[in-house]
């Protein structure tokens, strides 16, 4: 009797081992990834959004919103039509991913990615697409051409977001080479604020930037919008385990922890230096914690989370109230600040702080300085192929659409108005 029980659990656990090794459908990592696709969406169209569009102006609400939404839904049409084999297909040379999966080609519901459905993981993917083109439009709000937007978005999804996708997550080299970037810290953050700063040069500053006040149209859309990308980044940070395990229990933990303490120094050096603390620059903090983390977060134990978010908030303070106004150029909404500079320093700080007991990688403080050597090189192989792509597809932009800037009447009138013939509330 003993011997013909100790067979069937031989069998049994022969067979679980074959059907984990074919990779069978786990159902609690399943519906988390669903639920994280969800919250990651709502960054988006909801979160980034209102965000966005508290902080233009007011004659410019609705075409901050337009071009939000327009960004997402032309990201979600690219990707399964051909973004997602671009970035996850069959590697080419470490560079790109292959033509298998054009249309979605070879994936049915049956297909699995790990332990969820290939759909689901796409889908996932998706969402990362989307709200990466949409944080570059905040360095242009108030005055690119909407028909230039959505050429920009279409190019710039394809040629530059998903080849740094496929580098770092999709089997490319970045990743081979050993760089950490748990969800985002290089392929969104770092990329996106590179393409802001280029694209607000190339386009130009706006009329009246440095002579007079431009002030938010409501700081509380800000401060929701804020709201919304916190709780959705938990779903960015904590899916992006793809499971539902300690891992994603920890990224959780470490996301809320360091965008807690960036609102926090944010603030209080606001405070320091104008004597007010203000809810646009606690809502600032937030995100700029939460930028920070990103590539952090399943990497990093709670230590190396408060020291990550306290220079984050500090960070991002002196990039948007210093550098911006030192330098000159014209971001209007701060994507190269926040989501540029933030990036970097969270990319770097995933080098010195990786711990081992995570996901066992390990940072320069446990030991391994080459880290900090690899992350340095994705953060500068980002920097230069965003920056030098983005310059290409503007350029083609403006050849297409003649030109990327509206008409200064339409500029001065509102592009709510002027572009969509609608006025978001009466003044």
């Amino acid at each position: 009797m003993r011997t013909k029980s100790f067979w069937m659990a031989f069998i049994w656990l022969l067979l679980s081992a074959t059907s984990a090794f074919a990779g069978e459908i786990n159902s609690g990592d399943t519906a988390w990834i669903i639920v994280s696709t969800a919250l990651v969406m709502m960054m988006t169209p909801a979160g980034l959004a209102l965000f966005y569009a508290g902080m233009s102006r007011y004659k410019n609400l609705l075409n901050t919103i337009a071009m939000t939404f327009t960004a997402y839904c032309l990201a979600s049409v690219i990707w399964v039509m051909w973004g997602y084999t671009l970035a996850f297909g069959p590697d080419v040379g470490g560079v790109i991913g292959g033509t298998a999966h054009l249309f979605l080609n070879g994936i049915g519901v049956d297909s699995v990615s790990g332990t969820i459905p290939t759909f689901v993981f796409l889908l996932f993917q998706l969402t990362f697409a989307g709200i990466t083109v949409a944080l570059v439009l905040g360095s242009i709000v108030d005055r690119m051409k909407f028909s230039a937007w959505i050429l920009f978005t279409v190019l710039w999804v394809t040629f530059i977001y998903c080849p740094i996708a496929h580098w770092v997550w999709g089997g490319g080299w970045m990743g081979a080479m050993g760089a950490l970037d748990f969800a985002g810290g290089t392929v969104v953050h770092i990329n996106a604020g590179v393409a802001g700063l280029v694209l607000s040069l190339m386009v130009g500053k706006r009329i009246g930037f440095g002579k007079e006040a431009m002030f938010p149209s409501s700081v509380t859309l800000t401060a929701l919008g804020a709201a919304l990308l916190w709780f959705g980044w938990f779903g960015f940070n904590a899916g992006s385990q793809l499971a539902a395990d300690g891992v994603a229990g920890s990224a959780f933990l470490v996301t809320n922890t360091s965008a807690a303490v960036a609102a926090l120094s944010w603030m209080f050096a606001e405070w320091y230096f104008t004597k007010k603390p203000t809810v646009l620059g606690i809502a600032s903090g937030v995100v700029a914690g939460l930028v920070a983390i990103t590539p952090a977060a399943g990497f990093v134990n709670l230590t190396g989370s408060l020291i990550i978010g306290l220079v984050a908030g500090v960070l991002g303070y002196f990039s948007v109230s210093r550098l911006k106004m030192k330098i000159g150029y014209d971001d209007s909404l701060d994507a190269f600040g926040v989501h540029g500079i933030c990036g970097i320093w969270g990319a770097l700080a995933t080098g010195i702080f990786a711990a081992p007991e995570i996901l066992g990688k390990t940072g320069l403080l446990y030991g391994n300085p080459n880290q900090v050597v690899i992350q340095a090189i994705s953060i500068l192989a980002t920097i230069a192929f965003t920056a030098v792509g983005t310059w290409i597809i503007v350029k083609i932009t403006a050849m297409v659409t003649g030109g990327l800037r509206v008409e200064a009447e339409n500029e001065v009138e509102g592009l709510d108005s002027a572009v969509h013939g609608e006025r978001a509330f009466e003044i």
